[in-house]
């Protein structure tokens, strides 16, 4: 068992991937919960796509993959404020149009360049064990200037989360705290992108902070939980992934899910077996 612990660590790119992961599930885990409260699952997907253009943009030029995802994300995101101030235009319908269309780039861009099959895939399900000490350096720069970001602007972002017209009324400025959450988003998920893809990215966004949410009614304790989550199924996932020489990028997701299951069924006040509980209860006390 000690064993099984301590070997990946033997070799340097295990390091790396541990790292990164680590880095990946602490910063989805925190931006998640502000996703989750807002309802806004689907922002997570379509910046997925909207990075990826950024992403095959570095690939060509053989640059930096985090720095190329994350102006293309932000340049995505603005496009998309702009152009949903026509109010006869819904936001998520020019989102699906700026993101879809911002992947189709990303497509034509990666088939312009040597190697396109191959890199396409990592770009779509993960190269974790691939990556460089340079962008584990990036990804931790990145990483912890995020989470102090989020730190900072907490308060706020939950305020317009829970409730938007109570934010507008006390003077927040609603559509920069917008602009923020998006760009916090894009980064979070560039940073992760080589951990479990463009395709899985969107599960460690979500997930731990959906499992976070059915453990605790404390938006506080939910910021704490979640990370927590989503750092230690990166970590078992990658274990798991060098013990079976399986995906690693699958393994991490799919352990996320296997956590968000067993908080579905067993959690204390909002899991499946507590709502039983409570039904018996309730039926014994009206025909005692």
């Amino acid at each position: 068992m000690i064993e099984f612990f301590t070997e990946p660590w033997q070799h340097v790119f295990m390091q790396r991937a541990f790292l990164v992961v680590l880095m990946s599930g602490l910063v989805c885990g925190v931006i998640g919960s502000h996703v989750a409260l807002r309802g806004m699952a689907f922002i997570g997907d379509a910046v997925a796509h909207a990075v990826f253009p950024g992403i095959a943009i570095a690939f060509a030029l053989h640059t930096s993959l985090v720095v190329g995802g994350i102006v293309a994300g932000l340049v995505t995101a603005l496009a998309v404020a702009v152009f949903s101030q026509n109010r006869r235009l819904k936001e998520d319908t020019v989102i699906g149009v700026f993101f879809a269309a911002a992947f189709g780039l990303g497509i034509v861009v990666m088939s312009t360049a040597p190697g396109y099959g191959g890199s396409l895939e990592s770009f779509l399900f993960g190269s974790v064990l691939g990556i460089s000490s340079g962008d584990v350096v990036t990804v931790g720069v990145a990483g912890a200037i995020l989470l102090l970001i989020t730190g900072g602007l907490h308060k706020e972002l939950v305020t317009v989360g829970l409730d938007r017209e109570t934010a507008r009324a006390a003077g927040l400025p609603i559509f920069w705290l917008d602009m923020a959450l998006y760009a916090m988003v894009t980064v979070a998920i560039v940073i992760s992108i080589q951990a479990v893809g463009n395709i899985l990215v969107l599960a460690l966004l979500v997930t731990p902070a959906a499992c976070a949410r059915l453990l605790t009614d404390r938006i506080g304790v939910m910021m704490l939980i979640a990370p927590l989550i989503g750092a230690g199924s990166g970590l078992a996932g990658l274990y798991l992934s060098y013990a079976f020489n399986l995906a690693a990028g699958g393994l991490i997701v799919l352990t996320a899910t296997a956590v968000f299951v067993a908080c579905w069924v067993f959690a204390p006040r909002h899991g499946l077996l507590s709502h039983r509980r409570h039904s018996a209860t309730a039926v014994v006390s009206v025909h005692p």
